[in-house]
């Protein structure tokens, strides 16, 4: 009879657990990908390829599985899903915090979206004790002006805007931004989303001008880096629209809700929570 000797078949088993982890990365590229692209059908089904095979060839408390339930919370979130986002969030937390530890930056990242899931939500006090640690483990960690800590001071600054904490929120943007300023210069989309953010704020102070300015800066930007039609140009034209109707220039409001509305129906349906805003927005304008 012949037999594999012990260290062949140790050396065949680690070859095919590499080929596995090889092949989940791959599935995950490809799921950010289709995400990025507003394929989000497809996006679901390869992060969840990429979760089965991670859990049956590195196992379930694994960080490569941990990596996945992370992405696929994500899409999750983004899709108004947000029971499912949090039971994946919060299992990815588990395992990560038992194999690196509760000060380690992954921690930080998974207490980061933790917080913005909640935002999400619009449970504004639940996501700040998460939101707050994520800055804590992430300073300590990698210093203040590191990019990754001024993520997560803008994701703090938006969860203390929708407590009405506008002053504290309006330093951490205006940190998070020269951050990122210094990191990659005056046009990216990091920056893009702080000015977005920003001018909610101005636009809650009573600051038309300033809030129009800085959504104008910001759309112009998601335009050029994302194209047209991306659902994050929505969100800013939805929210000039609010600004130019305030001001009571209502044809204005209606060219920019119509677009809006047109870029998150075709990206999410007729139910997501994004739609039914606008398309309520967009209502109220008078005929």
């Amino acid at each position: 009879m012949l037999t594999m000797n012990t260290t062949a078949a140790n050396a065949t088993q680690e070859d095919s657990v590499e080929a596995a982890k090889f092949r989940i990365k791959l599935l995950a590229s490809l799921a950010d990908f289709s995400q990025m692209q507003g394929r989000y059908d497809e996006a679901e089904s390869l992060f969840n390829q990429a979760l089965l095979l991670a859990e049956e060839t590195c196992g379930g408390e694994a960080l490569e599985t941990s990596v996945i339930l992370n992405n696929l919370a994500v899409l999750y979130k983004y899709l108004a899903r947000f029971g499912d986002a949090a039971r994946l969030y919060r299992r990815s937390l588990r395992i990560t915090k038992q194999a690196l530890g509760e000060q380690h930056t992954e921690v930080a990242t998974l207490y980061h979206n933790l917080g913005g899931l909640e935002h999400a939500r619009e449970r504004y006090r639940r996501g700040e004790p998460f939101a707050r640690r994520s800055v804590k483990i992430r300073e300590r960690a990698l210093g203040p002006n590191h990019t990754d800590v001024a993520a997560d001071l803008a994701a703090l600054a938006a969860i203390l805007d929708g407590q009405g904490k506008f002053d504290e929120a309006v330093e951490l943007y205006k940190r998070a931004l020269s951050i990122f300023e210094d990191a990659f210069g005056t046009e990216h989309y990091e920056i893009a989303i702080n000015l977005n953010n920003l001018a909610a704020i101005y636009y809650a102070k009573g600051d038309l001008e300033q809030a129009k300015a800085l959504y104008e800066r910001s759309l112009a930007m998601k335009e050029k880096l994302l194209g047209a039609h991306h659902p994050d140009v929505a969100m800013t034209l939805n929210n000039l629209a609010v600004l130019y109707k305030s001001q009571g220039d209502n044809e204005k409001a209606r060219v920019l809700y119509q677009r809006a509305l047109d870029i998150f129906e075709d990206a999410f349906g007729a139910q997501h929570p994004k739609v039914i805003t606008c398309r309520e927005n967009y209502a109220c304008l008078a005929p």
